[in-house]
């Protein structure tokens, strides 16, 4: 079973399955993170939707480089969450089963393409803190505990 984060669904509420690929991306003693500014300031990992068709590792490349610009190598899959959350973006509600890779973040190479987002590098002690979902930062304390 698939270890759940956040508010449980809500009985009579229709979600649709969207399963995503997210990264956890060390540089150094520093976390790149993603900031997205609407409908909220909320700082998440790099990542999102699997599109129809489309293989995990290859929307993990292409979300990493539209939210941050960055290029990324040697994805290592940790694990996975689900969570029920309504993406305002879509005017749905999803069943988000969120996959989540260690990865080595390789070089920047444009700015983000996705509206309302930006790069940021955070020290690797404060990020777990700052994310906006409990999911993200489990796996995060993960990483980082098993590098201590």
């Amino acid at each position: 079973m698939i270890r759940r984060f956040g508010d449980p669904p809500r009985a009579g509420r229709s979600y649709i399955h969207r399963p995503g690929a997210y990264a956890i991306l060390l540089i150094g003693r520093e976390i790149l993170l993603t900031r997205q500014d609407v409908p909220e300031r909320e700082f998440q990992l790099p990542g999102g939707g699997i599109d129809p068709g489309e293989q995990p590792l290859h929307a993990l490349h292409r979300e990493v480089l539209e939210e941050t610009g960055w290029h990324i190598g040697r994805p290592r899959h940790i694990g996975a969450f689900r969570r029920f959350a309504y993406m305002p973006d879509y005017g749905m509600h999803a069943e988000k089963l969120c996959h989540i890779y260690l990865a080595r973040p390789a070089r920047a190479v444009a700015p983000p393409s996705e509206p309302h987002h930006c790069a940021v590098r955070v020290p690797a002690h404060l990020a777990p803190d700052m994310l906006g979902n409990p999911g993200d930062a489990h796996f995060l304390r993960r990483v980082l505990y098993s590098l201590d």
